[in-house]
């Protein structure tokens, strides 16, 4: 394993204030194991050189109750070389059919309606616009990514979503009936600045519609691996409506979603837009209060369940080692790098990791460079258990590696408790 020892250096900076409210009164409620950033995979001839790692230290401002990280990662470094595609997973290409399907009949758009996709990725959602008859725009930095969602048939911008981008475009394609942000909305550090540019972007009756990681499900799932420095905001209801109030929108519906093990799903609109605000809204504020979300103490007891998950894990895993049997990771998504890392899980717990990925495959984990392959691994090496690391995925990983189990192999879960099936 190699990394740089110290945590914060040129490639990140610390802010100061609160990026939903601008309060200074922040206070500390969480600390996870830095780590190199999560998607930071690295080629064989790389192995020798360290990768710097950045602290995940997390926030709760007292202001309006928004979690945040005040560290900020380089996101060049973050997403330009990027190797997640929503493509290679059927339960992601499903999930955006019904998502289009969702907005939608949501938005009555009419075809021939501008869809702009914020961290479009490989274009997977909004091919399912294309196919209802939009026209269709996806801006995403990973220049590889965007290269090949363009060249698939998606037009796709290889850069960062700025208000100057959105006032260029709305010159020049016109006003935009609905402009979505998966998984992004959580990734800008000046999230004002996007607000503005949604706002320059959409037409009066548009629509914003955005998915994060959803902060109830965070803490009542222990979903703690999504937290890594590529998602700087943990939202949740009550400051978002606050944020968009102040800040020229209204959000008007807020929808609970399976994806990533736990998502919020907002629907957002220009201040006096045409939609009445639906019940969801507040109802999901109900829930958060009731929860304690805000509170200090209720967030510091969330990381003292998190340890007490990686002492079951990491005693299992050592007795299973001890004891002769073979240990192989299964997902290598994103969030694997928080988990493995928190909970030391090393090349002398894990021999190899198998990913679907064709981008992932022959590379190596971020900072502990355990080897990334083919499932053809699990045939030819016959791990005696797979820790799946992509674990929301547990139940398809499950049944598509059948002949694993039936010769005897198991599976384990780490999250939400450790499992052996």
């Amino acid at each position: 394993m190699t990394q740089d020892p110290a945590p914060r250096q040129a490639a990140c900076r610390r802010r100061t204030d609160c990026r939903l409210c601008g309060s200074a009164d922040l206070v500390e409620v969480l600390k996870l194991t830095p780590t190199p950033p999560a998607n930071a995979f690295v080629k064989a001839a790389d192995l020798g050189k360290p990768q710097q790692t950045f602290p995940l230290d997390f926030f709760l401002c007292r202001a309006c109750g928004h979690l945040q990280m005040l560290d900020v990662v380089d996101p060049a470094l973050l997403f330009e070389d990027y190797v997640y595609v929503s493509g290679t997973s059927p339960v992601f290409v499903k999930h955006f059919e019904r998502y289009a399907e969702t907005v939608l009949a949501r938005t009555a758009l009419k075809p021939g309606s501008l869809v702009v996709d914020i961290g479009s990725n490989d274009g997977t959602l909004l091919r399912f616009f294309q196919k209802a008859g939009m026209k269709v725009l996806g801006v995403d930095p990973a220049k590889a990514i965007a290269a090949q969602a363009a060249a698939s048939g998606i037009e796709t911008l290889p850069v960062f979503f700025t208000e100057r981008l959105a006032g260029e475009l709305r010159v020049q394609r016109g006003p935009a009936g609905a402009v979505t942000a998966n998984n992004v909305f959580a990734h800008a550090d000046d999230l004002k600045g996007m607000v503005a540019g949604v706002r320059t972007l959409l037409a009066d009756d548009g629509v914003f519609v955005f998915e994060v990681s959803y902060l109830l499900d965070v803490y009542t799932k222990t979903l703690f691996d999504t937290m890594y420095h590529e998602h700087l905001a943990y939202h949740s209801v009550k400051p978002l409506k606050d944020f968009f109030r102040n800040n020229g929108m209204e959000l008007i519906a807020a929808e609970r979603v399976d994806s990533h093990g736990g998502s919020l799903r907002g629907t957002a609109q220009l201040a006096g837009g045409p939609r009445r605000p639906d019940p969801s809204v507040e109802a999901l504020i109900a829930e958060e209060a009731m929860a304690g979300l805000q509170t200090p103490e209720r967030l510091r007891a969330f990381g003292a369940k998190i340890d007490g998950i990686k002492a079951s894990l990491q005693r299992l895993l050592k007795d299973l080692k001890s004891s002769g049997k073979s240990v192989s990771g299964f997902g290598a998504p994103a969030k694997a790098t928080t988990l493995m890392y928190h909970f030391g899980l090393g090349p002398d717990l894990i021999d190899f990791i198998v990913d679907d990925s064709p981008l992932k495959q022959g590379l190596y984990s971020p900072g502990l460079h355990i080897p990334v392959t083919t499932s053809q691994a699990i045939l030819d090496k016959k791990p005696d258990y797979l820790l799946i690391l992509a674990w929301n995925f547990a139940e398809p990983i499950m049944a598509k590696n059948k002949a694993f189990s039936e010769r005897g192999g198991r599976f384990i879960i780490p999250l939400p408790e450790v499992k052996v099936l």
